[in-house]
């Protein structure tokens, strides 16, 4: 297909909402940073009160990964989750488009030395990651230190797809989708970082059963397959905003060692305790909109529905 001819299939009616949301995103990022932060504190708000579903959801993740909790404390993450992915979605449009010198520039970044010590050994870098709401806005802020390629998931919706690739090629070397095992051998052989954030549920093929904060979860085991591709080191990276809003954090993890092993269930245990690690140093930063444990022995949303009745 022509680039005219995508052009002209985008303008159909369909495409309006999401054209409406680019634009939205667009203009917000002209507007100066904390402005951005209300405004997206003021989404969420929204999307936590209208969008019944995600709420939903999202009440039955907390639930799940935080049993002790009461329930006034319990819905008061919720609500945090809810905000922190309101301005997530305004960080997003910051990562895509804002000028870099507008951004805080407090960054801290803790161990730098353990990735710097990985890449001496020249197999490349897996990069772990996850689906912060900080997710966009990170990779760029790590961008100014490392230059990453990263693996990504093609979006059901090929407009959003195209401004998503686009706007990570400011700060990716490569987007590189998931299925694409020739071009992650290649940058890992060229001793390049891939991020790589296997924490989304995809269904039970090519998954094993992992606990996730206590909860069994299907967790895919493509995560050891990549690192025996070239032998290349894996460590975590966490990603979040300050607690005052001032700037943002970003905190590398020792390498994972050994890994891989001879069990895959092992494997996917220890990949999803490095993500549990990462995501305690802020639980509300998380994506828990997702349905993180839609895969079940007993059916397809099994706890998401129990979560309604």
């Amino acid at each position: 297909m022509s680039k005219d001819s995508a052009t002209d299939r985008f303008l159909h009616p369909r495409y309006w909402p999401t054209w409406f949301m680019l634009a939205s995103l667009r203009l917000a990022s002209l507007l100066p940073y904390r402005l951005q932060l209300r405004i997206g504190a003021l989404l969420g708000a929204l999307l936590y009160r209208f969008n019944r579903h995600r709420r939903r959801v999202t009440e039955t993740n907390i639930r799940l990964i935080f049993p002790d909790l009461d329930p006034v404390a319990r819905q008061r993450m919720v609500r945090d989750v809810f905000r922190h992915n309101g301005i997530g979605l305004l960080e997003t449009a910051m990562a895509w488009w804002m000028p870099v010198d507008r951004l805080p520039q407090k960054i801290i970044f803790k161990g730098r030395e353990h990735l710097d010590q990985a890449l001496q050994q020249g197999r490349g870098i897996v990069l772990l990651g996850a689906h912060f709401s900080t997710l966009d806005l990170g990779g760029l802020l790590f961008s100014q230190y490392y230059e990453v390629d990263a693996m990504y998931r093609k979006h059901n919706n090929p407009l959003m797809d195209r401004y998503i690739r686009k706007g990570r090629s400011r700060y990716f070397g490569q987007a590189i989708e998931r299925s694409d095992i020739r071009s992650v051998i290649r940058a890992l052989r060229k001793n390049r970082i891939v991020w790589y954030a296997p924490d989304q549920d995809m269904g039970s093929r090519n998954s094993v059963y992992a606990e996730f904060f206590g909860v069994p979860a299907a967790t895919i085991t493509a995560t050891s397959r990549m690192v025996k591709l070239n032998d290349s080191p894996i460590l975590m990276l966490a990603q979040h905003r300050l607690p005052d809003d001032s700037g943002y954090e970003l905190e590398l993890f020792p390498v994972i060692e050994p890994f891989p092993s001879d069990d895959v269930e092992a494997d996917a245990a220890r990949i999803n305790a490095e993500i549990e690690r990462a995501i305690r140093k802020d639980p509300a930063q998380y994506m828990w909109v997702h349905r993180r444990f839609k895969t079940h022995p007993r059916g397809k949303n099994y706890l998401y529905r129990q979560g309604d009745s």
